[in-house]
């Protein structure tokens, strides 16, 4: 059988042509956004005619302007006006070290099959551990999303904690879990795939400024214990994901050693603070947690989807699955930290590592204090631009890069304020110019913004505030 096609797809002139094109179109794209104000964030369009669009594209559309029609048709990250979802606008760089891992393919198993991303893991997460405040019996590794990795350490919790091998086993007990009612949806996810059900996620109602209310802890856990349910963990926001506060740490770590409790920190998106000297204070008491989970593709610049899980005591993360693969993992008296099958739930997986330590190696550390503490100082700084606005208020003065705010008007209705922002939100999307978010808290409509570019300035939020007052006059006149 003829290979031509596959000579032709797999030839390196081509691959080579086509790169340099394509990097040109991808420095021309951060160009564009990056320094050119007049440049929409998005071109909204509708998800069926997008869907159409892209079908017809597949049948009729020159091959040659694939990537350059992606492009258009894409939310733009790097734009200063981008402060929607928390996606960071990637360092270029990791463009390219991304597309080493998919070029490469060393899938990292086993350690012959990812030597160098193995090794460099295993720096990486010793690097992030003792920036945490662990010693060096820490250990750590990465894994696909915060999803992922807040599963794989309740897992270790449920296995380091629960006295019978529920693994091998399974259950027969109630058990749970204690988390803030304010704490991402993933830590339910969590709970329900590891078969506590409802009554195992026992959510500890939030204070008035969002946080979870520690005063309440000892009561909670004696109703716990009342109803049958073994509590084995408890989990700290750092921050929650709507609101942008942090849990407290250091009241949450006391709680968890007096009745002996695993207690596990969701820092996806706000634990990369670990690095600013001006904000570090948010994290206070991390240094206590049994584990941590930090997404580098939130705070640290890095490329969708990677995420550091770090364990203070790395005996945990290596035991959480006893399970064997006689032709991949083969048993050893030794720590046998560069087979990461063992320790994960992956056996597959990118070579993420060569993100984190590529920053690591050509800027250091010092790029993530200074990119953290830029966006939470913005984050301030858009808190007290709205503060002093008459018709608008904020549901909590920011406590990082997170700010959650609405029009309020006292003569209206909450259920007509909250249509009122919800239509401001959608305008705001189909024109394109920026991109924010909304969320409900306690029944109240917000906009939501995150700060997740350095460029981002107080001008672009005055801006903003315009357009959202010119939009107001004509939701209002109608």
């Amino acid at each position: 059988m003829e290979k031509t096609l596959l000579q032709k797809a797999y030839s390196p002139e081509d691959f080579r042509t086509r790169g340099h094109h394509l990097i040109d179109q991808l420095a021309d794209h951060l160009e564009a956004h990056m320094h050119d104000n007049s440049t929409k964030t998005l071109n909204w369009h509708l998800p069926e005619d997008e869907r159409v669009f892209w079908g017809e594209f597949l049948e009729n559309g020159n091959e040659s302007e694939l990537f350059g029609r992606i492009l258009n048709r894409i939310t733009a990250v790097h734009n200063p006006k981008c402060i929607g979802h928390q996606v960071t606008p990637t360092i270029p760089i990791t463009a390219l070290t991304a597309m080493m891992s998919a070029l490469l393919n060393n899938g990292m198993a086993v350690y012959e099959m990812g030597m160098a991303p193995s090794a460099m893991e295993r720096i990486v997460t010793d690097l992030l551990c003792k920036k945490i405040g662990y010693d060096e019996v820490s250990r750590g590794f990465l894994t696909s999303g915060g999803t992922l990795a807040n599963l794989t350490a309740l897992l270790s919790a449920r296995k380091a904690v629960v006295k019978n091998d529920i693994w091998n086993d399974g259950h027969d007990q109630a058990l749970g879990i204690m988390v803030s009612a304010e704490a991402h949806y993933c830590v339910d996810r969590a709970a329900k795939v590891m078969g506590l059900g409802e009554n195992g996620i026992i959510k500890i109602p939030a204070t008035p400024e969002f946080r979870m209310d520690t005063d309440i802890l000892e009561n909670e856990i004696k109703k716990a214990k009342a109803k049958g349910i073994t509590v084995f963990a408890i989990v700290g926001s750092a921050p929650s994901t709507a609101t942008g506060v942090y849990d407290d740490l250091e009241a949450i770590a006391t709680f968890a050693q007096r009745h002996g409790l695993w207690f596990h920190v969701d820092g996806a998106h706000g634990g990369a603070a670990i690095f600013s000297e001006k904000y570090r204070h948010t994290v206070t008491g991390i240094d206590k947690a049994d584990s941590v989970v930090i997404d580098g593709h939130k705070m640290m610049m890095l490329p969708t989807i990677t995420t550091a899980l770090l364990f203070k005591d790395g005996n945990h993360g290596q035991a959480t699955f006893s399970q064997k693969a006689d032709y991949l993992l083969v048993q050893s008296e030794d720590e046998d930290w560069y087979n990461k099958a063992k320790r994960t739930f992956e056996c597959t997986k990118n070579m993420m590592s060569i993100h984190w330590y590529t920053i690591y190696k050509i800027y250091g550390e010092a790029i993530f204090d200074e990119y953290v503490t830029n966006l939470y100082d913005m984050g301030t700084a858009f808190g007290e631009i709205i503060a002093k606005e008459p018709n608008f208020e904020l549901a909590i003065s920011p406590n990082s890069n997170i700010i959650c705010f609405r029009y309020v008007d006292t003569s209206l209705e909450l259920s007509t304020l909250n249509e009122i922002n919800a239509k401001l939100r959608q305008h705001l999307l189909e024109e394109g110019e920026f991109y924010i978010v909304q969320t409900k808290l306690r029944g109240i409509q917000y906009l939501r913004c995150t700060v997740m570019n350095p460029f981002t300035t107080t001008a672009h939020f005055k801006t903003l505030l315009n357009n959202i007052k010119s939009k107001l006059e004509n939701i209002l006149s109608h």
